[in-house]
């Protein structure tokens, strides 16, 4: 027996609505009165098309397999489609390229019944692309950081760690149309997951054909609303509607500028001159001392966000190879203190990595501005490692105004409570991650938004120790092992088994957690039906200039 996608999809909307409670998710940025993706009103049509935003930075790519960050997320999300897509609501997973899904009564197998669509070089998107993707970002010689987010498919772990064969892997084309995944256990968020990038497809003629497909607009191929016109790198990139859509009818915008200015006051002085229709989260952020004019004109919309903001420790390196150095580092800050005078906007302290919208502990792990353990944790961690002074210390952050004033802060209470020198190191963002992901770093910033509704996505960053996105390069047994235990379980045990293993990262804590995100931006009142989901995904299929 097979269960009806429909009864599927709406046990998912339930979950969310539970699990996303205290993070207010909201359906989109327009108006109450103009709910995201409705139809320009009749002159909308008079006004071009065009929506001009900031990007902030570089993408470091634009390939669905690769891609990490937020800002290439970004245009990857407007350049392709998977099999499931987040609605207008920002919270359900609905069919796209998938028309029809069927699953399995025992919740281990999908079957999706494709559409008719096609490539932006119209070519026609079949199973046998995405049985291709998944099996490249799988494969070990790809190095895809984000290949963890497989491991639910039958096999994936195995075939990506060298211990099994790509043909081992459930995913299977059974023909042009027809896909069939089998799971490693039932996984009741997997429709939510299939709206992910690192489920996409790439189209496999294009991709073998050149290996840097992705890095140019006039190489680049994509299946989603719009198709990428011009990338003039570290400058300006522009998307256009994508004609060979299958759903192009509900595309209302032309064309997508943008630019891409790093300094915050800068963009929002663009926006101020009507040079660009948005400013602010999800690509960038507004500056900070702008923040209380901008929340006392009414004219700053906030939007709590499952993400957490996080230091992170090299733990492989003295004297960050302590825990109680680390527990030390962390104690010594006041989040509060930051929130009021630096972020003001908002956000909450964190004293836990997972976010409030999903929380495993809702009273955190540890006091927030814990000075006396601090100091009495420092002394003991330079006992044990034999050490009267601490060696020189770096914190490293990617260029950003507000990632700056953190930094600055953070030091100055490292240096008035603990009587600890930090030298700051800021670099461009592809440096940056490169860097962190090579272990060149001491101290590194970092968030993470959700990338699904669910806190294992918090937690299996630093399940192993070589992950893709574990620079702390901490691993724990016991930590691992309750990972693995909650995959197979369910309801509240599988919560209770979640929060030991939280309980476990924050006491050895490899992370330092600072604040739970929130999300501000401006934009003009003309810009409708842009949808932010609750976990800060951004997506401009719906969008319209009215």
């Amino acid at each position: 027996m097979k269960k009806s996608i429909f009864a599927l999809v709406s046990s998912i909307a339930v979950l969310g609505a539970a699990l996303a409670g205290c993070g207010g998710q909201q359906a989109s940025t327009g108006d109450q009165n103009a709910p995201a993706g409705q139809q320009p009103a009749a002159n909308a049509e008079k006004k071009p098309q065009l929506l001009r935003l900031n990007l902030h930075s570089e993408p470091p790519t634009a390939d669905p397999g690769i891609a990490e960050d937020t800002t290439s997320g970004a245009i990857i999300q407007a350049t392709f489609d998977g099999l499931t897509r987040i609605g207008k609501d920002g919270k359900t997973p609905e069919p796209s390229v998938a028309e029809k899904i069927d699953v399995s009564e025992d919740g281990l197998t999908y079957t999706f019944h494709l559409r008719d669509s096609k490539w932006s070089n119209g070519d026609p998107v079949t199973a046998h692309d995405f049985e291709y993707a998944w099996k490249r970002a799988l494969d070990p010689k790809t190095a895809s950081n984000y290949a963890y987010q497989l491991y639910y498919v039958k096999n994936g772990e195995a075939y990506n760690k060298g211990k099994a064969k790509a043909e081992d892997v459930g995913v299977k084309a059974l023909d042009d149309k027809t896909l069939e995944v089998k799971l490693e256990n039932p996984t009741p968020f997997f429709l939510e997951l299939t709206t992910f990038r690192t489920y996409y497809p790439v189209n496999k003629k294009v991709v073998e054909a050149n290996p840097k497909w992705a890095n140019e607009a006039s190489t680049h191929v994509g299946n989603g609303p719009f198709k990428m016109e011009s990338w003039e790198h570290k400058s300006k990139m522009v998307l256009v509607k994508n004609d060979n859509y299958w759903d192009k009818d509900n595309v209302k915008l032309d064309r997508i500028e943008f630019s891409m200015v790093e300094d915050e006051t800068t963009e929002l002085s663009m926006f101020e001159n009507g040079e660009l229709d948005w400013a602010g989260a999800p690509m960038s952020n507004l500056p900070t001392d702008a923040i209380p004019a901008l929340k006392d004109s009414g004219k700053m919309t906030t939007q709590p966000i499952a993400g957490t903001y996080w230091y992170k420790f090299n733990t492989e390196k003295p004297p960050f190879n302590n825990v109680k150095i680390r527990k030390a580092f962390a104690y010594a800050i006041d989040r509060q203190s930051l929130i009021d005078n630096i972020l003001q906007a908002g956000q909450l302290p964190a004293m836990g990595a997972v976010p409030p919208s999903m929380a495993l502990n809702k009273d955190g792990y540890f006091k927030d501005n814990d000075v006396e353990t601090a100091k009495k944790l420092l002394a003991e961690g330079m006992q044990e490692l034999g050490i009267s002074k601490l060696p020189p210390i770096t914190l490293s952050y990617n260029t950003n105004e507000g990632h700056q004033k953190i930094a600055q802060a953070i030091q100055d209470q490292w240096k008035k409570n603990l009587g600890v020198e930090v030298k700051l190191e800021n670099k461009e963002w592809k440096v940056y991650l490169e860097d962190l992901h090579e272990g060149k770093f001491q101290i590194g910033r970092m968030g993470w938004l959700g990338d699904f509704n669910d806190p294992i996505n918090f937690l299996e960053l630093y399940k192993e120790k070589d992950g893709g996105n574990n620079d702390t390069r901490w691993e724990n047994p016991k930590f691992k092992e309750l990972l693995n235990r909650s995959a197979k379980e369910s309801g509240e045990q599988r919560l209770k088994t979640l929060a030991e293993a939280e309980a476990i990262l924050m006491d050895e804590m490899p992370i330092m957690p600072i604040y739970f995100y929130t999300l501000s931006w401006v934009k003009d009142d003309d810009v409708k039906g842009v949808v932010i989901d609750g976990l800060g995904g951004v997506d401009w299929k719906w969008a319209y200039i009215e």
